[in-house]
């Protein structure tokens, strides 16, 4: 089995970290924009192959990975709908997080002051959540560890009035398998 991704990317530390936990041997090969342009039809990291299987999701790979070794993916649809909720939530931070590593003035355009004020919305949504303040994590907590992590690691959101994923965020940072899974540092 072999994983495509970059150690910085939330989706693909999610997977990294379910690879971890459910123990499954898996080869990681860093790409690039170029590398995953190339060999993925999204374009985008992570993609995994496994034999004859090739999926370029991480939601489709975490899935798969926790039902290859006997487990559940998302139990309940709430738990689905928070995994949608923070897919949301980083699919709109990444985005425009290179628009402006691009130039573009996201307060110039309508569409991007949208993204923004949806990224607010789903934190104070979020926020309003009670999380665990520590492992066993579900795939939408481990999620939400992995965005936080994310928008910290490249300064995207003060999470100073989100209490309760502070808290949250604090935990996981005990947490073996998020802790081995940190983008490198520098």
């Amino acid at each position: 089995m072999k994983l495509y991704g970059s150690y910085t990317s939330p989706f693909v530390r999610h997977v990294r970290v379910v690879l971890l936990e459910t123990a499954q041997p898996c080869e990681f090969i860093e790409t690039d924009q170029a590398g995953s342009t190339a060999k993925s039809p999204t374009q985008r990291v992570p993609f995994l192959e496994d034999g004859d299987v090739f999926l370029t999701d991480s939601a489709s790979i975490t899935k798969y990975l926790r039902e290859k070794a006997g487990q559940d993916y998302c139990k309940s649809a709430k738990e689905l709908d928070d995994v949608c909720l923070v897919n949301t939530l980083m699919d709109a931070t990444v985005n425009l997080f290179f628009i402006k590593r691009d130039g573009v003035d996201v307060t110039a355009v309508p569409y991007l002051q949208r993204q923004a004020a949806r990224i607010q919305s789903t934190l104070a949504e979020l926020n309003q959540q009670q999380w665990p303040a520590s492992a066993p994590y579900n795939d939408a907590q481990i999620r939400l560890a992995c965005f936080i992590g994310w928008a910290k690691f490249r300064n995207q959101i003060d999470f100073s009035s989100y209490n309760n994923l502070e808290k949250f965020y604090s935990g996981a940072l005990n947490y073996p398998h998020f802790i081995a899974t940190q983008p490198p540092q520098g």
